[in-house]
């Protein structure tokens, strides 16, 4: 039988992991509401590391680097944000988009990078090169289920063989000093949900937290996150953090995680892009402040520009194709008519990008629908199947 979420914390109250801890009768604190009580949202630590918040920016495939975490970093509330993943092996080997991803600059802290490789002494080796080069955290990759990812060993094939898994994470923790973490899914499909051993020999092997996302392999990003899974790996282990991730877009999706499965803390991926926002608004709601706070027009524009503008730095030409992805996600929340942001998606110039700013900036507040063009189904196949 499952304990109820406030006995868990109950009984864990003291450990280091931040969960929902009781008040044990006590009275809440002048001015704390009681939908607040025992969820800490400030300052926590992983490894001895410590982190301004228990909210952090999950790794993205194509959308975490640089830019956009120096971009989401300054709306506020942001914790740690994790790099794009990167192939352990192409690291070691210098490849130019390898180091791209790692880049970082003193606005991007704290920062951990995600690592991922079939290849055992590529991953640890990797690790060392990390910590050599003073990046301060690393987190291994058991999660991805992408198939170009799984095929060659990494991502959520690590979790079919437990044995291989846990002397990787034993090796990469031994040979640094800094803080390795690990993101997993609950299991490579429904009839093996390995995460909650895994987690419970992770931390043996001086894992530092581990970061789940409520889903299999087998079912990619479809279906409703498991929550019940989530938890079921907070209470395997003993001390360190687990952190949820799956599905949350709202700051009432963060919380309801942390309160349903006892999490310590939240990573936020798809909804960072839905909403750049919801750092800041889960800082409001654990200060008591009105959390559902409309940002300006001006402050909406800005940040798409500013966005583009520190992309720019970076990739200069290249960013106007990099930049087109993130239209799809950012038109809604952004106020952005839909024939600009169509515009937005195929840009192919500063010049260009800055002429479609100015007339959102005339027209902010047009856009018809609510929902995120990157949201819409639409069918596979050729056009004329559709």
């Amino acid at each position: 039988m499952i304990p109820s979420v406030e006995t868990a914390n109950a009984e864990r109250h003291g450990d280091p992991r931040g969960v929902c801890h009781s008040t044990n009768g006590q009275s809440r604190p002048p001015g704390m509401p009681a939908d607040r009580e025992g969820l800490a949202g400030g300052p926590w630590e992983i490894g001895g590391r410590p982190l301004p918040s228990r909210y952090c920016l999950a790794p993205l495939a194509g959308y975490t680097h640089l830019a956009f975490r120096r971009v989401i970093r300054e709306t506020g509330g942001l914790g740690l944000a994790t790099t794009d993943l990167v192939h352990a092996t192409l690291l070691l080997s210098g490849k130019r988009k390898s180091l791209e991803l790692i880049a970082t600059d003193p606005a991007d802290t704290p920062l951990s990078v995600q690592i991922y490789s079939g290849n055992r002494e590529h991953v640890v080796a990797a690790a060392k090169w990390l910590e050599d080069h003073g990046y301060l955290g690393v987190d291994i990759n058991m999660g991805c289920p992408m198939a170009k990812v799984t095929g060659q060993g990494g991502g959520a094939r690590l979790m079919c063989d437990p044995d291989g898994a846990c002397r990787l994470v034993a090796e990469t923790v031994a040979a640094v000093k800094v803080p390795v973490t690990v993101k997993m899914r609950l299991g490579w499909d429904a009839q093996t949900l390995t995460a909650p051993a895994l987690a419970r020999e992770f931390e043996q092997a001086g894992v530092a937290a581990i970061t789940i996302h409520g889903r299999t392999r087998q079912q990619g990003f479809r279906g409703q996150v498991n929550l019940d899974g989530i938890r079921s790996v907070v209470e395997a282990v003993e001390r360190i953090p687990v952190i949820g991730n799956g599905d949350v877009v709202t700051v009432e999706d963060a919380i309801a995680m942390r309160r349903l499965t006892g999490c310590g803390a939240v990573a936020i991926g798809r909804g960072a892009l839905l909403d750049p926002w919801i750092f800041r608004r889960l800082e409001q709601w654990h200060a008591g402040l009105e959390h559902d706070f409309v940002p300006s027009a001006e402050e909406q524009i800005r940040f798409l520009d500013r966005h583009l503008g520190l992309m720019w730095e970076q990739h200069e030409e290249y960013s106007c194709l990099m930049f087109r992805k993130f239209a799809a996600w950012y038109g809604a929340k952004l106020g952005i008519p839909e024939d600009l942001e169509d515009r937005l998606r195929r840009f192919t110039s500063r010049g260009e990008f800055e002429a479609i700013v100015s007339e959102i900036r005339q027209r902010h507040g047009e856009r018809q629908g609510s929902v995120p063009t990157a949201l819409i189904k639409v069918p596979n196949g050729p056009v004329e199947h559709w």
